[in-house]
């Protein structure tokens, strides 16, 4: 006989060894009050490239839905518009800087939010910082991921983005 599971205290369900499938019958949003609203912006903008990267559509399409005003959500900010534009315009040389430093960790297999977290901390890094600012920008991607992602994902995040940042005057 299985031993008896501890509920979740969140009433959340809870799979079985034998790996059966449970509902969803709710989520719970990432407690984003702690949270600055520089680094509030870059969470939406997040948003924006994780839905992209979910639903298969190209990143500007998504960010066009996303800036029209409607009853259940507030647009989205000019800063979190411009970031996604700012990695929509260099998308296929930011994945190939994650692949090609991510060791061992190919973008397809990393969880969807590290993704796309990395996604735009290295647009940042790579196309929009001063130097003095790398260090900050790297920590509000660790301080993200570790909101909205799993428990290792601040430190992956962390050592990628910083690993993008030391090579970044031999990348261009």
């Amino acid at each position: 006989m299985p031993e008896p599971r501890t509920p979740d205290p969140l009433n959340l369900p809870i799979p079985g060894r034998e790996g059966e499938e449970v509902e969803l019958l709710r989520t719970y949003p990432a407690n984003t009050k702690r949270l600055s609203t520089r680094t509030r912006e870059r969470v939406r903008a997040v948003d924006v490239l994780y839905e992209a990267d979910a639903r298969a559509l190209p990143v500007l399409d998504v960010l066009e839905e996303r800036r029209t005003l409607t009853a259940t959500q507030t647009a989205l900010p000019d800063r979190s518009a411009a970031l996604v534009r700012l990695f929509a315009e260099h998308a296929d040389e930011i994945d190939e800087q994650l692949e090609t430093h991510s060791r061992d960790w190919p973008l397809r297999r990393m969880p969807a939010v590290d993704r796309a977290i990395l996604r735009l901390g290295s647009a940042e890094i790579l196309f929009d910082t001063e130097p003095e600012q790398v260090g900050a920008i790297i920590g509000e991607h660790a301080s993200m991921a570790r909101e909205l992602s799993t428990e290792d994902s601040p430190r992956f995040v962390n050592a990628l983005l910083q690993r993008i940042a030391d090579l970044k005057g031999l990348l261009g």
